[in-house]
């Protein structure tokens, strides 16, 4: 379903647009409509606002981008479809005639956006539905298991854009992928990246090809020393704190641990993030 909402008190940008101000002041100088505007206004707003919740984006199967460098992209994107722009007149970005978009005040600019500091921008997108989850199995896939910080899933979308890994299957327990805070660190990544939810046993149980893990274990593989072609298959990454769950662990056909160079007393295990970087980068070097 489109959604399409109108902002009574939008402010015009040009001087041709004079006459359509005056006319709509001249319509709403009724108090009756004056309060319905105002009315559908705060439901509007209402609305937008809510889109910060996931409930609300799983109710709307609409989430929210701000930022023209962020829309720019996502308007690039083959498998996102924007729905609806507001524009500031300080936005300098380029919207498609088949986008619907419309100029509103800054003021409420503010009371919609998501952000401490308001974008000139602000775009609902579609959020896509991928029946299909199945990984391919000639291409790299990632898994990931529980991982719960909005700022590593986002990191990691990016990472994957990055290096050309175009499938992310998540478990339910990971974190909303189109969550605010994940949306904007993405940088327009998650608009190359299709991130898919699902229940990952059946899913990894049923995939005929290699199935990589990370793991905290000295006498796990380590990822420099193995020879296999990691390049085809999936790479599974678990949760910031506990790892991968004991469920998957089971249905991975080789553990591969990152070794330290640092004091083995004093050393933290790495961010989840930072580990997929490292162990990505290694597979596409070795190609």
């Amino acid at each position: 379903m489109k959604i399409v909402l109108f902002f009574c008190i939008c402010k015009f940008s040009n001087k041709k647009n004079y006459k359509q101000e005056k006319q709509l002041k001249i319509f709403f100088f009724c108090p009756i409509r004056i309060y319905i505007c105002k009315m559908i206004i705060n439901n509007h707003i209402k609305f937008l606002r809510s889109l910060s919740t996931k409930q609300a984006r799983n109710e709307s199967q609409i989430f929210v981008a701000e930022g023209d460098k962020l829309i720019s992209e996502l308007l690039e994107s083959s498998i996102l479809e924007v729905e609806h722009i507001y524009l500031t007149e300080d936005s300098k970005l380029l919207v498609n005639e088949n986008v619907n978009s419309e100029i509103i005040d800054f003021e409420i600019m503010e009371r919609i956006s998501q952000m401490k500091s308001p974008a000139a921008s602000l775009a609902l997108v579609k959020i896509p539905r991928n029946d299909d989850v199945t990984p391919p199995s000639d291409k790299l896939s990632i898994v990931l298991d529980g991982v719960q910080d909005p700022g590593n899933l986002g990191t990691i979308i990016r990472i994957a854009d990055w290096y050309g890994i175009k499938n992310i299957f998540c478990s339910p327990t990971c974190a909303d992928c189109f969550s605010p805070k994940v949306i904007q660190s993405t940088m327009g990544a998650i608009g190359r990246v299709l991130v898919t939810y699902t229940d990952l046993a059946p899913m990894l149980q049923n995939f005929e090809g290699n199935i990589w893990g990370t793991i905290v274990d000295e006498n796990a593989s380590t990822l420099y020393d193995v020879e296999e072609n990691l390049n085809q298959g999936i790479l599974v990454m678990g949760n910031e704190g506990r790892g991968i769950s004991d469920e998957i662990a089971e249905l991975l056909t080789k553990q591969i641990y990152i070794p330290h160079f640092g004091d083995a007393n004093h050393v933290e295990s790495l961010n989840v993030a930072v580990a997929t970087a490292i162990t990505v980068a290694e597979i596409r070097r070795k190609g």
